[in-house]
């Protein structure tokens, strides 16, 4: 199974991150890039800007939301192929900005993730 953590940028890295890359389109307010510690911004992997919009963490659009990133995931194959190429190489931790730790890009794009790896992409 895929090594795939998922935590709040603002969190401390911790020793078992592997690689550490940040899955928002906007850099987290109030953290250095020195204290983020990552290995990637993944820019292009996030919601487009209308679709961080619409949703603004309503957990009442929860399900909407999953089903519109999961087809803008599924049009853009390149920073989806990126990602899994880096958790076949070692662990992979999705870092996102949101306050909601249930509700936000991470964790659906942490579970697409292990999708696509169970089923050979």
């Amino acid at each position: 199974m895929a090594d795939i953590h998922v935590r709040r940028v603002y969190d401390p890295p911790e020793p078992d991150d592997g690689s550490r890359v940040l899955v928002d389109r906007l850099w987290p307010r109030g953290v250095s890039r020195d204290r983020a510690s990552l290995t990637l911004w993944l820019k292009d992997i996030a919601p487009g800007t209308g679709l961080r919009q619409w949703f603004g963490h309503d957990p009442a659009r929860w399900a909407e939301f999953q089903n519109r990133y999961i087809a803008e995931l599924q049009a853009n194959p390149q920073p989806v192929k990126q990602l899994l190429d880096m958790v076949r190489a070692g662990t992979v931790t999705l870092l996102y900005g949101a306050r909601d730790t249930q509700h936000n890009e991470a964790v659906v794009l942490a579970a697409y993730l292990r999708n696509r790896m169970d089923h050979g992409a």
